[in-house]
Order: C-alpha cells, then sequence, then structure tokens
C-alpha cells in the first residue's frame, strides 16, 4: 500500500504524498480527460458545439500513459445497456489502474440535464418544468434518483443542473433553464444540487456565467451586460449552490463578457467564485472552451497561449478531451510561462475530489465502483413514478374561462385531437434526452424506454370519449397540406384539443435546443394558421402548448375555452397530462416565465424597473406579458385574507422580515396553491425592478378548506449592488418596502408597506440567500 492510498491517514497527508512521488506528465494528466469511441459525427447528427474541434488527436494507449483526470460520457455517447456501458468503463479504469505507473483511476461524468443521458434511462421534464413545480422537494427527490442511478453503474460527476437566468425567450437553451428569476433559478437548482450529490455524484452547475443573456439570444454570442446585473441577476443561482448546496464542480460557459471570455476570467472563477463564495470544488471547461481561446475569442496566439491564461484564470480541468493542458501546458511549464505553482494548484484540486470519491483507496476496484454483476434498472418503476409526478406538477393552466377544462365524455362525446404534438411523443423530450441527443446518429435505433402519446394516454385515461386524430402539420415547415382534413375533424367535433409546440434538437435540427435559436417569438411553422383555422370553425378550442421556451399566444389564446402550457414534460408527459385534462390530476404549475402577447414585441423579463414596462405615451412598443410570471390557475378557486405582518411593520437591516395570510378552497374541488412573495422597493440608489421574488410556499386544500401561510425572510434578501463601478458591494439600506402576496405577479392579492429600520449595512458572502 502507497502513503496515498491508506484511508485511515488524513487527506491533506495522502494528498501531500501523492503530489511529491508525481512528475510533470503525470500531473498534466489530471487536468485532462479522454471521449473514448467519442462517435464524432457531422451535418444532421451532431451532439456537441463544433463537434469536430473536440475530437481526440491520439489513440487510448498515447491519451492515458500517465492516468487521466476525466473520462467523458463512457454511457452517453452510444446506445450501450448498462452491461455493455459497465464493461467498457471498466475495460478502460482497469488500464488506468493496472497499467499506468500510479494506477489512478479517473473520474467518469456524464449529462444529466433531464435525468442520466443514458440508452434506456428515465428521461425525466427538462428544467423548466421543474421551476414550473416550484417545488424544491420533488425537484431534490428527482436529482437523488438521478445520482443513484449514475452512481449504480460508476458514474462520479454529473453536468447538471443549468443555473442560467433567462433574459431573452428567443435563445435555443430556454429549455434547459430554471426560468427568469434569480431567485426562483436559486432555489430549485440548489435543490437538485442537494438531491444528486446526495447519491455521492458530483453535480455541476452551469454555465458560469452569463450564457443566457447573449446579445440578440444567440448561442455563444457575447454578453452585454453591465457589472451590477450580472451581480444582482446572473450570479447570485450560483452563489447560492455554492453556498447552500456545497456543489462540487462549475463549468463555465462559451461567452464573453465585456470582452473577457469566462474560462479566462480570474476575477469570476478565482476572486468572486473561490475567495469571496469559499467554493471548494473543480472548476471544468465547458467542451472545448479553452481551445476556443485561440479559435473563437482569439485572445491567445496558439493553444500554449490559451491553457496559459485559461490556467491562470482557475480553470482546472479540460473536457472533453486533452488539446491544451497537454503538449501545450507542458511547453508552457518548461519554458517558465507557467509557474509550477498553478500547476499544483489545478491538480490538488482533481486529487482531493478523486480521494472523496474513493478513487484513491487501495482497495479501489473498477468492477466494484460500476456495481459490476448487480442488476440494475435505469428506468424503473420508481423513477417512473417520480417522473410522471413532476410532470403533473408542472402543467400549468393559463386559461379556463370557458370552462372546457377538465373534459367531461357527457358534454364532449367526441373529441377532435389536432397538432404535430398530438401523437409525437418526442415533443416531450428535451434536447439533452438520450433519444434526441444521441439517437439521431443512430436511424431506426429503438428508444430503449416506453413513450406513449398523449394520444395514447388519453384514449386509456378517457375511454368514454371518441378523440379523433389529426396532425394538421409538422412543428416546424411550410407544409399545409394537412390543414384541410384538420379543419373538417374539428368541424364535426363536439371539442377540438389542439396541441403545438416544440420539437427539440441540436444546432437547427429542432425549433428548441442548444443553437436552436428563435428570430421571434411566434409559434414555429404554421402551427399559428392551424391554430387560427381551427378556431374560425366555431367548435370550442382547447389549446395546449408543449414547449421549450414561451411563445406568443396573443389573439389565439382569447379566443380558445382554455389553454394549457407544458414545457417538456418528459417520457410520462402523455400519462400526465391525459390526467390533468381528465380532471383526476388538479393542475398547479406556476409559470417560471412569462408567455408574451406578440411575437417581436422585444422579449423581456418581469424583472423590471419602472421605464421597463409598458408605460403608454412613452413607446408605442407594448411589452405587457399576455400571462405574467407567476401565473397559474386550478381547476378550484383560492382566496387570500387575513394579512398579518410581524414587528408592526418595522424591521431592522439586520433582521427578518415576517408575514403571513390565510388561503381558502373557496371552490368545489381540492388543489394545491402556490403562494408567491413579491418586494417592491419604492427608492433606491439604483433603478430596481418593481417586483423582485422574495419566496413561495405551496398549501394542499381541501373545499372550504384554509391555512395559514407564513414566510421568514431576512432583510439580506433585500440587498442589491449599489456600485458597480468599484467592489461590487452589496447593500441593505433603511427605507419603506412593499410587500406583496398573490397567486402571481400579475395577481396580487394582499399588500403592505413595511420600514427597514437602522444603519445602512453592507453585506457579503455572510448574508442570508434564503428564506425560511
Amino acid at each position: 500500500m502507497n502513503h496515498w492510498n491508506d484511508p485511515s491517514l488524513g487527506a491533506d497527508e495522502r494528498i501531500e504524498a501523492l503530489m511529491a512521488e508525481m512528475t510533470q506528465d503525470e500531473k498534466l494528466a489530471q487536468l485532462g480527460s479522454y471521449w473514448s469511441k467519442a462517435n464524432v459525427g457531422s451535418g444532421d447528427a451532431r451532439v456537441a458545439p463544433i463537434e469536430e474541434a473536440l475530437a481526440a488527436r491520439s489513440g487510448e494507449a498515447e491519451a492515458l500513459a500517465h492516468g487521466i483526470g476525466h473520462l467523458t460520457r463512457p454511457y452517453g455517447t452510444r446506445p450501450l445497456t448498462p452491461e455493455e456501458g459497465r464493461a467498457e468503463l471498466v475495460r478502460v479504469q482497469r488500464l488506468l489502474t493496472d497499467t499506468t505507473r500510479l494506477g489512478i483511476p479517473a473520474i467518469a461524468h456524464e449529462e444529466c440535464l433531464t435525468g442520466f443521458a443514458a440508452f434506456g434511462a428515465t428521461v425525466y421534464p427538462t428544467p423548466l418544468a421543474w421551476a414550473a413545480t416550484f417545488d424544491t422537494e420533488l425537484v431534490e427527490r428527482m436529482g437523488a434518483a438521478i445520482g443513484r442511478d449514475m452512481a449504480s453503474v460508476g458514474v462520479h460527476q454529473g453536468l447538471a443542473p443549468v443555473l442560467d437566468v433567462v433574459r431573452d425567450y428567443r435563445w435555443g437553451r430556454v429549455e434547459e433553464t430554471l426560468g427568469e428569476d434569480p431567485y426562483l433559478t436559486g432555489l430549485i437548482g440548489t435543490a437538485y444540487v442537494r438531491g444528486v450529490q446526495s447519491e455521492g455524484v458530483i453535480a455541476t452547475l452551469k454555465h458560469f456565467a452569463g450564457h443566457a443573456a447573449s446579445r440578440g439570444a444567440r448561442n455563444h454570442a457575447p454578453v452585454s451586460i453591465g457589472a451590477r446585473e450580472m451581480a444582482d441577476v446572473i450570479l447570485p443561482p450560483f452563489e447560492m449552490a455554492v453556498r447552500e448546496g456545497a456543489v462540487g464542480s462549475v463549468m463555465n460557459t462559451y461567452t464573453d463578457q465585456d470582452g473577457v471570455p469566462a474560462c479566462a476570467d480570474e476575477h469570476l472563477l478565482t476572486t468572486v467564485l473561490r475567495e469571496q463564495w469559499g467554493f471548494e470544488g473543480t472548476v471544468v471547461s465547458d467542451y472545448g472552451s479553452i481551445a476556443f481561446l485561440h479559435t473563437m475569442h482569439r485572445v491567445a496566439a496558439d493553444e500554449a497561449e490559451a491553457a496559459r491564461v485559461a490556467l491562470g484564470a482557475g480553470m482546472d480541468v479540460e473536457l472533453p478531451n486533452t488539446r491544451c493542458y497537454g503538449g501545450p501546458l507542458a511547453q508552457q511549464l518548461d519554458t517558465g510561462h507557467v509557474a509550477p505553482e498553478l500547476l499544483d494548484r489545478a491538480v490538488e484540486r482533481v486529487l482531493r475530489q478523486k480521494l472523496r470519491l474513493g478513487l484513491l483507496d487501495a482497495d479501489y476496484s473498477p468492477e466494484t465502483d460500476a456495481g459490476t454483476g448487480t442488476p440494475v434498472d435505469l428506468d424503473s418503476p420508481a423513477n417512473r413514478t417520480l417522473a410522471r409526478a413532476l410532470a403533473e406538477r408542472s402543467v400549468v393552466l393559463l386559461a379556463n374561462e370557458g370552462a372546457a377544462l377538465p373534459l367531461d365524455g357527457a358534454r364532449t362525446p367526441g373529441i377532435a385531437l389536432i397538432g404535430p404534438g398530438a401523437d409525437d411523443s418526442g415533443t416531450f423530450l428535451g434536447c439533452y434526452s438520450f433519444p434526441n441527443h444521441v439517437l439521431p446518429k443512430h436511424p431506426g435505433h429503438p428508444a430503449g424506454l416506453a413513450l406513449p402519446s398523449l394520444r395514447e394516454a388519453l384514449t386509456t385515461e378517457l375511454p368514454d370519449i371518441t378523440f379523433t386524430y389529426e396532425q394538421g402539420c409538422a412543428v416546424s415547415g411550410d407544409d399545409r397540406s394537412g390543414l384541410p382534413a384538420a379543419v373538417r375533424a374539428a368541424a364535426s367535433a363536439d371539442l377540438v384539443l389542439v396541441v403545438v409546440g416544440d420539437r427539440s434538437g441540436m444546432f437547427g435540427n429542432g425549433t428548441s435546443g442548444e443553437g436552436c435559436d428563435a428570430p421571434d417569438l411566434a409559434l414555429p411553422g404554421v402551427q399559428a394558421q392551424l391554430v387560427e383555422e381551427v378556431l374560425a370553425t366555431g367548435v370550442p378550442v382547447v389549446l395546449l402548448v408543449v414547449s421549450g421556451r414561451p411563445y406568443a399566444l396573443g389573439g389565439l389564446a382569447e379566443r380558445c375555452a382554455a389553454v394549457v402550457q407544458s414545457f417538456m414534460p418528459g417520457e410520462e408527459g402523455g400519462p400526465a397530462l391525459a390526467r390533468v385534462l381528465s380532471g383526476r390530476t388538479t393542475p398547479s404549475g406556476k409559470l417560471p416565465v412569462q408567455i408574451p402577447a406578440t411575437p417581436g414585441s422585444s422579449p423581456g423579463t418581469y424583472l423590471n424597473p419602472p421605464l421597463g414596462r409598458y408605460s403608454d405615451g412613452i413607446s408605442v412598443l407594448d411589452n405587457t406579458p399576455l400571462y405574467p410570471f407567476g401565473h397559474g390557475i386550478s381547476y378550484t378557486t383560492f382566496g387570500y385574507e387575513d394579512l398579518r405582518v410581524g414587528h408592526d411593520g418595522r424591521v431592522p437591516t439586520d433582521g427578518f422580515i415576517e408575514i403571513s395570510c390565510l388561503v381558502r378552497n373557496t371552490g368545489e374541488c381540492a388543489g394545491r396553491e402556490t403562494v408567491q412573495l413579491y418586494y417592491d422597493d419604492p427608492v433606491a440608489r439604483v433603478a430596481r425592478p418593481t417586483q423582485q421574488l422574495a419566496a413561495f410556499g405551496a398549501v394542499d386544500l381541501a373545499p372550504g378548506a384554509a391555512a395559514r401561510v407564513s414566510f421568514r425572510v431576512h432583510a439580506d434578501q433585500t440587498s442589491y449592488t449599489a456600485d458597480a463601478s468599484g467592489d461590487g458591494q452589496r447593500i441593505v439600506e433603511p427605507g419603506s418596502l412593499r410587500l406583496m402576496l398573490g397567486s402571481s405577479s400579475g395577481d396580487i392579492r394582499l399588500s403592505a408597506d413595511i420600514e427597514l429600520t437602522g444603519p445602512r449595512r453592507r453585506v457579503g458572502a455572510e448574508r442570508h440567500l434564503s428564506h425560511s
């Protein structure tokens, strides 16, 4: 036994002993990665951005000769059964443990944005759907299930969650985010982190920071926001996941902020992340981003200089293959352009992670690590039940003024089921789900799991209703040949259910997903025309939008009997939607993004100061949303009463704000209401949003029942960056605040003014980040 692989010794002693034994080549190897059988493609079947630039430059034996830091996507690259994937992973780990001088195994990482991205593994709803649940406990349970599945087959790190706060709905990756509010994003994202890491798997925050604020909503485009917006909107979710979630890894964004690429930004990666927030994990590169310092950003003359800049900024590991952190970085070390202390700093971080994972213990076994010989079901009944619960909880009922929902066979025995999403379960899946992300490279290959469509689920759920199906049109394209048949089916029905939205893909092979940025927020293809022509029949219409971003529904939604929004609800989306539409499940989802009224009304989120909101006479462009942030109604109704504010409405600037109200179910069926607390700081040193989410909490109520919902919010949560030109220090200042309780940001039921008293306070990393 070596001194460093003795688990009875302290971590510091073991790491010091191992570092002393390593050569420079062995240290460099720990900062690199290898993508075995990467299956790099082109044309219509790419699985990563600019994939051709990410391929390995050497064969396996050469790449692993001195060890390796990470193995990239051993399960998520090809359709392998769990046993096939295990065998391949064990083979490579054995190669490392048995043939390299030190025998250090690698960290195996995978994508896990909508579940473990492996063949046959459960596909959960997209993150935007998680956010629509406003349910941290349910998301944490999902995270634990995902972590458990990955750990069961030897995966050590997952590349999720995405904590990018949406600034423009046209961005293709909106489906991957947790919406437009930094507080909701932080709470839901941190819950996911806790769940994954509870199973011993490292979660990875991405994309640090500003990816979703790119100019013109274009993928990889520069970010043009000020330091204050970065500090107050973009960074808080990451800080919460670091400080309250103890996340183990962070991945950089591809973008540059004010000309500085993130993986070259020492202030971001070292000063903020480590010195201010206390982050102790590893920073891993988004695929190819270190090389992009040379090829895309042009801030480095070659790959050697790119390696020097990135390592100095705080980038620890290069993914998905070693390009810059191999020979080019060795050359920089040999010529004295990079201090050996910088190399050691990053290597120590990687080794500490491996030590915590048990990879440096003397009794480590690749077979045991991968669970070889133990049966595994990556899409277990328990997983599917959880996936369906998340999908159901995420469905948002936007309108039901015609009382068309829930569906009732006695009232509407014949329903026309129309639209490109009505009988295509692929529309339920996000772009990083294995069927959409990898299987396009394997035409005709089975999905590996049950994916019931809405048509199938409704037929099972409502056997007393006759459903007549017509696709009408595709998700994209201008083929209108199916519209007449759809109109005929609608005209002869008692009710029409029209299902429109997105089909997720990669780099133009979908209407939503990575690289699938939209020019405006009109429904893709001729779907809006389909809805228009169906509405013209005069038959009541229920409009169901299944999408990865919010689409402008003005002019359509107002004429429908009911409108439902679902953000890609995953493999159980069909049954979940059927249960909500039938009334077996009462909808409770809330919008994590606004639904715009018009396609080109300068998309902007609800976090606006007065001049960011529509004001008659100032501009002819009305950006008022059709449905506001937090909106979502039920099959029942809720009343708010008996507002109570603690401490007579006077709270010290270092104290807690206490507020509560009574919520009563005033309808005829049981339901769940998510109460939202917003605040407005009417006089501040900078222009601030007129509404900002401070807390939320759900209550389940039987008809006629009531319950008190209480919030305790520290004054720190009202802090903001007062001086972005200096040290970016946040302050809590005395003065009046308006507190607003409601069912959404646009449906405020109760409000009260309070006074923050005492001195102005400067707050930092010690501040309270979340409510209780």
